[in-house]
């Protein structure tokens, strides 16, 4: 069944995932801005992929939702720093039946979403994939899956959420609906919050913050704090959670680093207030002790600030 989707946000993820799911034959629309938009218009959009190249020739693109209309989905595909003006252009594509998928690193996304559209409307999520723009029109995916984990807000069966599992796993793409999306959420935040923060205010690679005792050290007590502060939450994590991703580290490429040291390196917007940031302001709203990643936080923030 062919669903109608739009993806405010055509980078690396909604470039990819949108480029897919229309090469497939599904009704996809894109919001887009600048150069992006014009060279969508004129030549389509192309995909360099580790899975296979591909180009759509023909897509819709626009800067206003409201030439688009209701959908059954939209993909949200910004960074949790442009979350805010995206939000702001959802009232068009959103109908009643609409399913807006938030694919932001961070737990605060789907909340952020559901104060403008309401819980109904939202299908938690998070994304695996590496893939970034390439040049207006063109999007490079150089790694990971290209795996969307998704699902109601409760977790609970859905038709839409079986519908969408069904197009993406159709369009060469990975979808997984987990018994509890909240679970799988933390599980990754576990890792983002520690290894952002850690790696950000050493600026040191995975290879040494695994290898050093210190600096593996400050990832473990950053991850029980997180831990802590899912569990305030309600988010109860499985007993081997910080096994499994200090496990995780251990498989990544030594000389790695993770998104939010290289852009708080570069000048450029950065996620920490969604990563460590949350953290801390969650820690403090649920009377949860995050002591070390408080410092991590002021750490980060100051690096950030002096460039």
């Amino acid at each position: 069944m062919t669903i109608k989707i739009a993806v405010l946000g055509v980078g690396g993820v909604g470039g990819y995932f949108g480029g897919r799911l229309a090469a497939a034959g599904h009704e996809v629309s894109f919001v887009a801005r600048g150069e992006h938009l014009q060279a969508l218009r004129k030549g389509g959009l192309t995909v360099e992929s580790v899975a296979g190249d591909f180009a759509v020739e023909s897509v819709v693109a626009t800067d206003d939702p409201a030439e688009i209309g209701e959908v059954d989905y939209v993909l949200l595909g910004v960074k949790t720093w442009q979350l805010e003006g995206a939000i702001a252009m959802l009232e068009p594509l959103v109908g009643a039946g609409t399913a807006v998928v938030t694919t932001q690193n961070g737990v605060d996304a789907p909340q952020q979403v559901a104060d403008r559209v309401g819980r109904d409307s939202v299908l938690p999520g998070a994304i695996e994939v590496i893939a970034f723009l390439d040049g207006p029109g063109r999007v490079r995916h150089i790694g990971g899956l290209g795996k969307l984990t998704f699902g109601e807000w409760d977790s609970r069966p859905s038709e839409r959420v079986e519908l969408l599992r069904s197009a993406l796993q159709g369009s060469g793409l990975t979808a997984v609906v987990p018994g509890d999306v909240w679970v799988a959420l933390w599980s990754k935040f576990l890792a983002l919050g520690s290894f952002g923060a850690v790696a950000t205010v050493t600026n040191a690679p995975y290879g040494v913050l695994r290898t050093r005792p210190g600096t593996r050290q400050l990832l473990l007590d950053s991850m029980n704090e997180i831990k802590q502060v899912a569990k305030a939450t309600g988010v109860e994590l499985p007993t081997d959670a910080v096994d499994k991703t200090l496990a995780f580290l251990d498989s990544l490429p030594a000389e790695g680093t993770t998104s939010l040291q290289r852009d708080i390196n570069a000048g450029k917007p950065s996620e920490l207030e969604a990563w460590t940031g949350a953290v801390v302001r969650l820690g403090r709203e649920t009377g949860t002790p995050t002591p070390l990643n408080n410092l991590l936080y002021e750490l980060a923030s100051a690096r950030s600030q002096v460039g």
